[in-house]
This record gives structure tokens, C-alpha cells and sequence, in this order.
């Protein structure tokens, strides 16, 4: 028996987080599985939480977290599924099967053609023309 009665142990390490999974056993003999999750705070202290699961327990526990995965893998294909459904719908609104975005030419007004004629060359971008005059 190990060091606090630590029988096995493994960890996951992801970017901000590490599990610690550690099947222990207690002075009455009894094993059960702590969990503990450690987050880094600020990069020096450290944020702990932990769970144990006593082996006469594990079965439901397993199940329980069986169905959970279960229910997330099914959430995510059905947002997968809506999230294309939207696409497509938005698409067809659009009026173009291919969801290629139509692009509409503004009409010119009478202040538009005013600015066309006085010289200056526009891109769309803002132009800042400068009033200082050149000494000669």
C-alpha cells in the first residue's frame, strides 16, 4: 500500500485543469475512488476539489455517469443537426440555394454624385483631406 493508503493512481492533464484519479483504501479496508479536480488560480495557488466513491457504490455511479455522457452525446448531435437546419433555412431565404451571399449595388443619390465630382479619389475608406496650404 502506497503513501496514504493510495493504492493506484492516474492523472489527465488539460490546459488549466488536472484529475487526479486515485483508488484508495481506508484503516477498515474499505476501496473506493477519489476524484480531484486542480485548478490552477493565479499560477501559483492551486483550487482543490475532490469526490469519493466507495466501491459498493462505483455500479451506480457508473451508470449515472454513463447516461450523462449518453445525454451529452445525443444534445450535441441534435445542436449539430438544428445549427444546420438554420444554415440551410437562412440560406434559403437568401434566395440562393448555393448560400452564397448576393451582393446588392447601392443606388446612387444627388449628394453621392455631388462627391464623385469633386476630384477625389474614394475607396470606401475614411479620407482625411488636409487644409494646410504649402508655403512657397
Amino acid at each position: 500500500m502506497g503513501v496514504r493508503g493510495e493504492l493506484y493512481t492516474t492523472q489527465v492533464v488539460l490546459d488549466n485543469r488536472t484529475y487526479f484519479f486515485n483508488v484508495k483504501e481506508n484503516r477498515t479496508g474499505d476501496v473506493f475512488l477519489q476524484v480531484v479536480e486542480s485548478k490552477s488560480k493565479n499560477g501559483e495557488d492551486f483550487d482543490r476539489h475532490a469526490i469519493v466513491i466507495f466501491a459498493e457504490e462505483m455500479q451506480k455511479f457508473c451508470k449515472g455517469f454513463e447516461n450523462s455522457l449518453a445525454f451529452i452525446e445525443k444534445n450535441q448531435k441534435e445542436q449539430k443537426k438544428k445549427a444546420a437546419e438554420k444554415k440551410a433555412s437562412k440560406s434559403s431565404k437568401s434566395g440562393d440555394a448555393s448560400g452564397r451571399k448576393k451582393i446588392m449595388k447601392k443606388k446612387s443619390t444627388e449628394d453621392d454624385r455631388k462627391l464623385e465630382d469633386d476630384g477625389i479619389k474614394r475607396s470606401g475608406k475614411i479620407h482625411v483631406v488636409s487644409k494646410r496650404t504649402t508655403k512657397e
